[in-house]
């Protein structure tokens, strides 16, 4: 009889929604074996043993939030049970409430959003999920103490499923794995259009003429915006706005003691929100190889 152990689980959480690949090591694993994490059975991809040490690379299920406990069995040849040879790691897993977005990339580009608006529009810009104002048929658009006028406020984003900039490919990555390099291939990314809305208010019309011819040349001039423009992000990149065609210029001019406001849509193309769940591990990375095509002409 041999008893199998569990020493490690990697990574230790993941998506509530299932999905990801979790990789088990340990000693007296058989050829076959069975794997559940929090009692729902996860599907085994693969089995193997390096230098000593056994692992196994499985598929984990759909579970809500909370810690689990990851069980793995051995099994016979004809796929069941053997008594007495299991292992348990308690809490060795956990599953989290899945990111919609990128938290730290989309937080930089808005927070470079408001501090080009700040600097190129006016001071008195602040951000929103939402703006406060009276929609009505009588007094049309008219924004109600969102700051000290003039102002503008960044509202948004809506994310909107982008196919035309999406690349709808597999990717694929370079991991170190215990034995050397591995091959990690993921789904495609999920890319999404980021829709914005600027609110301009004035008390003066004069004032919101302006701001309007403000606003023009700053979306004119920034179509490309550095992303990471501080010191203390690593990394970099930018991306590409223009105007929302759902977002066209609306302006509310009113009597004299109204607030005046328009309001300003855009959007920002190409956004990937996540770099894809992986689809497998374990594939041996012996060098890079590029293949090429032969075309006409003699070319490659």
């Amino acid at each position: 009889m041999a008893i199998p152990s569990l020493t490690s689980v990697a990574p230790s959480s993941g998506p509530t929604s299932g999905g990801d690949i979790l990789r088990l090591a340990g000693t007296g694993f058989a050829a076959r074996v069975a794997v559940r994490l929090g009692g729902l059975h996860a599907e085994v991809l693969s089995v193997r043993e390096e230098t000593g040490t056994a692992y196994v690379d499985v598929r984990t299920p759909m579970h809500e939030v909370g810690t689990v406990d990851v069980e793995l069995l051995n099994l016979s040849a004809d796929g069941r049970p053997i008594p007495g040879e299991g292992a348990v790691l308690p809490g060795a897993y956990r599953y989290l409430r899945p990111r919609v977005a990128k938290e730290a990339t989309l937080t930089r580009l808005v927070r470079t959003l408001l501090r080009e608006l700040k600097r190129q529009v006016v001071a008195n810009v602040s951000a929103s999920i939402s703006v406060d104002y009276d929609d009505t048929m009588a007094d049309g658009l008219n924004v109600i103490a969102i700051a000290s006028l003039p102002s503008v406020v960044l509202s948004g984003p809506t994310l909107r499923e982008s196919r035309r900039y999406s690349t709808n490919v597999l990717h694929e990555d370079v991991v170190q794995g215990p034995s050397g390099a591995e091959l990690v291939r993921r789904r495609p990314a999920y890319t999404v259009d980021l829709a914005f809305t600027l609110t301009a208010a004035s008390n003066r019309t004069a004032e919101l003429f302006n701001l309007m011819a403000a606003v023009a040349t700053f979306l004119n001039r920034n179509r490309w915006l550095s992303m990471a423009r501080d010191a203390e992000d690593a990394s970099r990149g930018t991306v590409r706005w223009e105007m929302d065609a759902d977002g066209e210029v609306r302006t509310q001019l009113g009597s004299r003691d109204d607030v005046r406001a328009f309001t300003w849509g855009l959007v920002v193309r190409g956004f990937d929100v996540d770099e894809g769940l992986p689809l497998d591990i374990g594939k041996a990375v012996a060098g890079t190889h590029l293949e090429t095509d032969s075309l006409p002409g003699g070319t490659t």
